[in-house]
């Protein structure tokens, strides 16, 4: 409904669901939602059939209608605009028993979610991770990457074989992919820098505020980057992303009671051997070749105000495709860019192996066969050439953008180890 005072006195026809009726008398006030948001229908018994009138009294919460009527500027009103009702039709009934309360519990409107997405706040929520998504795709297709579409299923492990899904695909063994880098890998053979915006699954049995089972992320890669270049896109990226999401999700955000400022460039990169010794110097006991986890980023990155990276990770830490640095081999070229204000980690990436060699004796490291990735090994055989990538999760930096409590809202339907439902 783009309704605005301009419009005043001209005749309009919406449609949409009932969210809110309160009954005067004479006079009916509905409140009506749609993708754009509500607005308030007046709906006096003078002005309408008294048929009509009679259906509007009676109509249920949720139901679908259509109104036809004469905007007008009211400052009492939601939005400070209403429709005084014309004409007024029922075209989809809602049962007398909506079971969503306003003092309904989490869990219960988990089990809802299919009617809680209804609510303003929700859709608000989604419209600005579409808006994100849309950022994205922008900002990536203006620097000459090109969008791929990666397999979901898989037969070989890109993060590590215990977080795998397994699936029985016409009795062989396949998986539910963690991440579309290998595949990107190859793709950048042909077409040089790439991205993906696809789901990840990840079988890790983590009940955290910022853990999805499933979770969408953008992926990119590009040939002939190093770690350095990798870190400038996403930096460039999320500024980007920030900044439109803030520019064109205003009404959103006024919704949902929020407020932004975008992170501004350079972001501080600090290395891990650093991070550890913060965290030592802060008391706490943490030693050198762990990886970070929930704790320990949250402590980190309250130590900043904005976006920062921690690079050159021990090789224990990551996984069998980074490069290690060739002036410390103990680490490895990569990072992983960290929210501040306690959100941790959004994004990690670094530069890959690039040479055939290497790559074999670290598959080896890692106890893996190098006959599950023969394919992946050729991409070496045949003109490897350095490169490097990154994965930006989509629901943790929403997360971090409206402050939620919990990385589930950032999504349609969240998928968690206790909920698969609906």
């Amino acid at each position: 409904m783009d309704l605005s005072p301009q419009k005043e006195g001209s005749q309009v026809n919406v449609r949409g669901w009932i969210y809110t009726k309160r009954l005067h008398g004479r006079l009916i006030f509905l409140t009506l939602r749609d993708a754009t948001g509500v607005i308030q229908i007046a709906i006096h018994k003078n002005n309408i059939d008294a048929a009509q009138f009679d259906h509007a009294r009676k109509v249920n919460i949720e139901a679908a209608v259509q109104v036809v009527g004469q905007v007008k500027v009211d400052p009492r009103a939601p939005g400070g605009m209403e429709i005084q009702c014309q004409s007024f039709e029922v075209i989809g009934n809602a049962f007398d028993d909506y079971p969503l309360q306003k003092d309904a519990g989490t869990e219960f409107l988990l089990d809802k979610r299919h009617l809680h997405i209804r609510s303003p706040t929700i859709a608000a929520t989604l419209r600005l991770r579409a808006l994100f998504i849309q950022s994205a795709r922008n900002w990536l297709n203006q620097h000459h990457f090109s969008e791929v579409h990666c397999p979901i299923l898989i037969t070989a492990a890109c993060e590590g074989g215990s977080t795998l899904f397994p699936v029985d695909y016409f009795q062989r063994q396949a998986y539910l992919s963690q991440s579309v880098q290998l595949y990107q890998e190859a793709a950048i053979t042909s077409l040089e820098k790439v991205y993906s915006i696809e789901p990840s699954f990840r079988a890790e049995k983590s009940r955290t505020r910022r853990h999805l089972t499933e979770f969408w992320q953008i992926e990119a890669e590009a040939a002939h980057a190093s770690l350095e270049d990798i870190m400038n896109v996403q930096e460039a990226l999320l500024v980007h992303i920030s900044k439109e999401v803030v520019a064109h999700g205003s009404p959103e955000f006024t919704i949902l009671n929020k407020s932004f400022s975008p992170p501004k460039p350079p972001f501080t990169r600090i290395t891990y051997s650093t991070a550890v010794e913060t965290l030592q110097g802060l008391d706490y006991k943490f030693n050198w070749g762990d990886d970070f986890g929930a704790v320990e980023e949250r402590v980190l990155s309250h130590q900043y105000s904005q976006p920062f990276f921690i690079t050159h990770f021990p090789r224990q830490c990551k996984a069998f495709y980074h490069d290690p640095d060739p002036t410390n081999p103990e680490v490895t070229l990569s990072a992983d860019l960290l929210a501040p204000q306690g959100f941790g980690e959004i994004a990690g990436g670094g530069q890959r192996i690039s040479d055939y060699p290497t790559l074999i004796q670290s598959l080896k490291q890692f106890n893996l066969p190098a006959s599950d990735y023969d394919w992946y090994l050729d991409l070496r055989r045949y003109g490897g050439v350095m490169h490097s990538g990154f994965g930006m999760g989509i629901e943790r930096v929403l997360r971090w953008i409206l402050h939620l409590s919990h990385i589930r809202e950032a999504c349609l339907f969240p998928r968690t180890p206790a909920r698969v439902y609906p």
